[in-house]
């Protein structure tokens, strides 16, 4: 069970950061969100979905 859901967690990060390289901030915004998502991957993919994408 554990590994399924670090798998899910990896795939939902790996999600997060494409996103993040797609969108329209500048590369100091990108650079700080893609490093939190590395650094904290759920709190960090949580947060960049509620926060990161409406900037």
């Amino acid at each position: 069970m554990g590994a399924i859901l670090g798998l899910v967690v990896l795939v939902l990060d790996i999600i997060a950061i494409v996103d993040a390289l797609k969108s329209s901030m500048d590369t100091g915004k990108k650079a700080l969100w893609i490093i939190l998502i590395l650094i904290l991957p759920v709190v960090g993919m949580v947060l960049y979905f509620l926060i990161g994408k409406k900037q």
